[in-house]
């Protein structure tokens, strides 16, 4: 079975029975199914296509805007480096996008104030 199945299947399950009532903040890095997504787009990893995803504004109890983690560590405009469990990972910016709480799986940690400020100020400049 091709991955674009597996991910349709899993995307299906989700849509179907994942609980409404994930209580999430701004702030909050979680475990999120991404998906199976076209060319550059940030994919989830593994057989449940999950990705460690920044909560970056709430709207409601069903939708915020979030940005995807990753390992790989880059020094340029598009990635801001946090640390976690003194292990370095960056903040994609440049993959900002709307999420539906339903592919909410589990809370990972919540990142510093400090952190988040200067994540939201280097987006608001690449997006100017």
């Amino acid at each position: 079975m091709s991955n674009y199945y597996k991910w349709f299947n899993l995307k299906s399950k989700i849509n179907l029975f994942n609980n409404e009532n994930v209580f999430f903040k701004e702030r909050e890095v979680w475990y999120c199914y991404l998906g199976l997504n076209i060319e550059f787009e940030e994919d989830g990893k593994g057989d449940s296509f999950l990705r460690p995803v920044l909560i970056l504004r709430k709207f409601n109890k069903h939708l915020f805007v979030g940005l995807p983690l990753t390992t790989k560590i880059k020094n340029n405009p598009f990635y801001h480096k946090i640390y976690y469990n003194k292990k370095e990972q960056c903040v994609i910016l440049s993959q900002i996008r709307s999420i539906d709480s339903k592919r909410l799986m589990d809370k990972i940690f919540i990142v510093s104030k400090e952190d988040f400020k200067e994540i939201k100020k280097r987006l608001i400049f690449i997006l100017k």
